[in-house]
């Protein structure tokens, strides 16, 4: 199978093209022959083209449609790729690990929440005694991000090994800096609390909403075994009626934590991560419909809420 390797612009990166032994060759073997010519220093880009996860191999869709991604684990024949065929290689510049990046966007919230109360004297210039919401607001949070650091290294599975290095900053920043804007305010000595009785049930609520949100990742671990291909429909423990019911429960746990704390960094906090978790939710609804479609044999998808029953 002969093929011709180009930029984004079209320029051939490899002169005399690229050859792969037969048509049942696949992505990881069309990678790795790439990395052996970068070596060798017939590809132009050497060190970018070294690393495998700066690799974006895609060919020309249909008129008007986007490029194909070659994605790993798949024969080039299986994505319709010919002899003959123009491969475009981008490099993503960068990366850096998915649990990295997660590890670090949780530690931070973990950590710089609690220093608030920790060190209210330090940040607010007076000492006081904590009410039940502040104290029960810091154990919260701090719950929910070491929850989500184990899950990122004990639960979750990741489609992709890298993302760009960008990433890394960006997420930081969102998390960090929501940490520190809602612990400010809650943990400030002239807030506010409801009463102890309205906090205690919230918090309870959101405990529960926690749980959850755990059983649903461990569900969606479980869903795909080792060596299965393709999407599966998620079912049971909500996913029943909706089509990402870990997201519901995250939504539904932060609503519970401003029920308590009535806080107004809180719940911008909460509006932020649900529009973004809603933007991600009709994305998979949209792709799981498009790929079960009851068409030649295909399961359909049933109905569902793609979040918010009700609502969205």
């Amino acid at each position: 199978m002969q093929l011709k390797i180009v930029s984004r612009s079209g320029k051939e990166l490899l002169p005399g093209g690229i050859d792969l032994p037969d048509a049942t060759a696949d992505v990881e073997n069309l990678v790795s022959l790439i990395m052996v010519l970068s070596k060798e220093k017939k590809i132009k880009g050497i060190k970018a083209y070294l690393i495998p996860e700066r690799q974006r191999l895609t060919i020309p869709g249909a008129a008007g449609a986007k490029p194909t991604v070659l994605v790993r684990g798949k024969t080039l024949a299986e994505l319709g790729v010919k002899s003959g065929a123009a491969i475009t290689l981008k490099d993503l510049g960068l990366q850096v690990q998915y649990r990295t990046v997660f590890f670090w966007e949780y530690f931070g919230p973990l950590v710089i929440f609690p220093l608030f109360l920790i060190c209210r004297e330090q940040v607010y210039g007076k000492a006081f005694v904590p009410q039940l919401a502040q104290q029960w607001a810091t154990y919260y949070w701090c719950f929910h991000y070491f929850k989500r650091i184990a899950e990122t290294f004990l639960v979750h599975s990741f489609s992709h090994a890298t993302m760009p290095v960008f990433n890394l900053f960006r997420n930081c920043s969102y998390y960090w800096g929501f940490a520190a804007a809602v612990s400010y305010f809650v943990n400030h000595p002239d807030f506010t609390s409801p009463d102890e009785l309205r906090v205690r049930v919230a918090f309870a609520c959101a405990m529960l909403c926690q749980l959850a949100n755990l059983k649903t990742h461990i569900t969606l671990a479980n869903l795909r075994k080792p060596g299965d291909k393709g999407y599966k429909i998620p079912r049971g423990f909500g996913f029943n009626w909706i089509t990402c019911a870990n997201y519901t429960f995250e939504i539904y746990g932060w609503f519970f934590f401003n029920v308590a704390t009535q806080s107004l960094m809180g719940i911008l906090f909460m509006m932020a991560g649900g529009l973004q978790m809603m933007q991600w939710a009709a994305q998979k609804h949209k792709r799981l419909r498009t790929q079960f479609d009851g068409q030649g044999g295909r399961e359909k998808y049933p109905r569902r809420w793609k979040v918010l029953p009700f609502i969205f």
